[in-house]
Parts: structure tokens; C-alpha cells; sequence
């Protein structure tokens, strides 16, 4: 059955507002993914702050030209949704691709990183991104590993020298 042209705009209207302030968007392609685990992901994902949006492709390039983003959107192929995040920069990338490892249906397509289109490959790295907790853990332990390091000496010298 035809969508109307009323329906068309509205749903143009509705991804355009979602991807208004969104500082990464991903392009997912799914198919032969349950119900049941769409479900799963939408949930997951929602709880890092992530939307999901599924549309028809047409209306989804309607939205995404009224952004402007520099470079060429890539092929969209198959039934395509959009993940996006106002937030963080690499949490739909990183939940589209922690999902779809375990649903050989989910894959990532490309997306909008900083302004302009990339490609899946590129999206793929970016979703290989710790997040900035992460990252924050790991600077710390960098910090870290020289003092311990020397206090581990420290420790060896006075059991030593007590001897």
C-alpha cells in the first residue's frame, strides 16, 4: 500500500528533526533479524543514548539532503535504518557493531562522522573506538604505571636493604 504524500513529509519531518543535532549518524542495513531482537538492540542502544530510526530510503536521503553534509552518501543497499547520537561521537557506530556481531543480519553501511559522509570501512574503525570512560581509564593507567613502577623498586630496595 502507498504512503500518502502527507505521511511522506511527515516522516521526512520526523528524521530530519532526529538527525538535528546528531554529531554521528550510521546507516544499518538488517535483514533476517527477529522482532524480538530488534527489540533487544533498540533497548540497548537507547541506553547509550542512541537513536534508531528505520524509513523508507528514499525519505531517508530527503532528510539527510536537507542537512548538507559534505562528500557523497554511500550505496545504500537493502532495508536501511539510521542510528544516531546527539552525545557521543562513536556510541551508534560502537552499539550498531557490538549488536551486529552477534546478528550476522546487522551490518553498518557508512554513516556521518564530523560533517561528511564515510564509507563503511571507515565507520567500522570509528566503531572500534573505546568509549570516552574507557579512554579516561586507560590515560589514567598510563599515568599510573610509571609511578607504581617505581614504587614497586622502591618496595624491592628496603625488603633489601632490611635483609
Amino acid at each position: 500500500m502507498a504512503i500518502t504524500k502527507a505521511k511522506k513529509q511527515d516522516i521526512v519531518a520526523k528524521a530530519a528533526d532526529a538527525l538535528k543535532d546528531a554529531v554521528s549518524v550510521v546507516f544499518v542495513r538488517f535483514n533476517k533479524i527477529s522482532v524480538a531482537d530488534t527489540s533487544a538492540m533498540r533497548r540497548q542502544l537507547k541506553g547509550e543514548g542512541v537513536g534508531y530510526y528505520v524509513a523508507k530510503k528514499t525519505l531517508l536521503k530527503r532528510a539527510l539532503a536537507e542537512k548538507g553534509y559534505a562528500g557523497e552518501l554511500p550505496n545504500l543497499e537493502g532495508e536501511v535504518a539510521v542510528a544516531w547520537s546527539n552525545d557521543d561521537a562513536t556510541a551508534a557506530a560502537r552499539g550498531v557493531h557490538e549488536f551486529g556481531k552477534k546478528h550476522e543480519g546487522l551490518s553498518i553501511l557508512g554513516g556521518v562522522f564530523e560533517g561528511k559522509y564515510l564509507d563503511a570501512a571507515h565507520m567500522k574503525a570509528i566503531a572500534t573506538i573505546p568509549s570516552m570512560p574507557v579512554l579516561r581509564g586507560m590515560f589514567v593507567n598510563i599515568l599510573n604505571s610509571p609511578i607504581q613502577g617505581m614504587a614497586v623498586v622502591l618496595g624491592q630496595m628496603r625488603d633489601k636493604k632490611s635483609v
